[in-house]
């Protein structure tokens, strides 16, 4: 079986201590380079489809979480991507073939080679080892590209997931994610923080990438959590963000990071927004070096702070920005202050919205039985 080498966008990451001669640093840099197995066949037999049609959702996700970078993310409710994959006898056997992209943007190819929803079917198609089946996609985008809400995530998670149910939900979620990751490496790097959430739901922590091991985390039920999102008119690609990195951090940022993370975790798992939210807006290393490249983000994050936000951070590589509160009508209130920021300092029109954590990932909506 051949290997899949991945040269990931991020830059050379080292550490210096601030005090200390940069040169060598603490720690000699490390390029960042992964090498991994591709995708293989993971049941015995192929499986034949147990629906002629399935129609499926995957929510939006907030990546980072401030201190995250790479390794925390979550989902949210109500906002995502929508597919509609059918067994199709005209496409051929043990392929895909994408027939129609609708909301947001259609300015994305119908190369399943070169869409995130296809890529990741084809993907789970793989794991799965379908020959004898032609499969057909619709796409219909509910997120705008670029907009730091996991949009090619969405589309991956959801047509990953489709693939699974249509042939009987054979794989687990940790393999879709796999599956998924297939999609994202080919847009914005081998990261996990915005499709694993995507498909698993809820607040999930990337252990590790080799082996991928993934940690739920569960906010308790009983305790209040909403996100305010604000988007603003302003497009921020991934890999422009990304390059945006620094090359070297100091030893004392790194450590900072690493406890506001822990924090962030701890306030998860203990249900207490307040520490979330403190902890969501301490990241000395990614947010200080990408927010001045979105007009107003800094304006944004104090407006949200004044009025009362736990936290505010860039969720994902922007632009969006996101504050957390534990009360919706508090966040209605946010969301205005920040929309009224990007527009008088950043001179972006923006839109607000308050949504809940969504706890089940991407799903079957409705299906057609053969």
């Amino acid at each position: 079986m051949a290997s899949l080498c991945f040269q990931s966008p991020s830059k050379p990451i080292s550490y210096f201590h601030p005090k200390s001669n940069p040169s060598p640093p603490l720690f000699a840099k490390v390029s960042v380079f992964r090498c991994r197995a591709s995708v293989q066949t993971l049941v015995a037999v192929e499986p034949e489809p147990v629906f002629v049609s399935v129609k499926t959702f995957a929510p939006a996700t907030v990546a980072n979480l401030g201190p995250g970078f790479d390794f925390l993310g979550c989902a949210v409710d109500g906002l995502g991507d929508h597919v509609t994959l059918r067994v199709d006898p005209s496409v051929r056997a043990g392929e895909i073939s994408i027939s129609e992209i609708t909301g947001t943007t259609t300015k994305l190819s119908t190369n399943p080679l070169r869409n995130c929803a296809g890529i990741a079917a084809i993907a789970t198609m793989k794991m799965l080892g379908i020959r004898s089946v032609g499969l057909s996609l619709d796409l219909h985008k509910g997120l705008p590209l670029g907009s730091g809400l996991g949009s090619s995530a969405a589309s991956a998670a959801a047509a990953a997931v489709a693939v699974n149910e249509i042939f009987g939900r054979k794989l687990g979620s940790d393999q879709l994610v796999l599956a998924g990751l297939e999609s994202e490496a080919k847009v914005s790097g081998y990261h996990a923080d915005n499709i694993a959430p995507a498909i698993m739901g809820g607040f999930v922590l990337i252990r590790n990438y080799e082996p991928l091991d993934l940690k739920p985390l569960r906010f308790p039920s009983d305790k209040d959590l909403f996100f305010v999102l604000v988007s603003p008119e302003f497009e921020a690609p991934t890999k422009k963000m990304r390059a945006a990195l620094p090359t070297e951090i100091p030893m004392v940022h790194h450590v900072w990071n690493s406890s506001q993370a822990a924090a962030l975790v701890a306030a998860v798992l203990e249900g207490d927004a307040v520490m979330l939210g403190k902890a969501l807006s301490s990241d000395k290393i990614v947010e200080p070096t990408r927010a001045p490249l979105i007009p107003g983000m800094e304006a944004v994050k104090k407006a949200a702070l004044e009025a009362g936000a736990f936290g505010c951070t860039i969720s994902g590589a922007g632009p969006t920005a996101v504050a957390v509160i534990d009360s919706e009508e508090k966040g209605q209130v946010i969301g205005e202050k920040m929309v009224e920021a990007f527009w008088k300092v950043g001179h972006l029109k923006s839109v607000a919205s308050v949504k809940k954590l969504d706890k089940v990932g991407a799903r079957l909506v409705n299906s057609i039985s053969r």
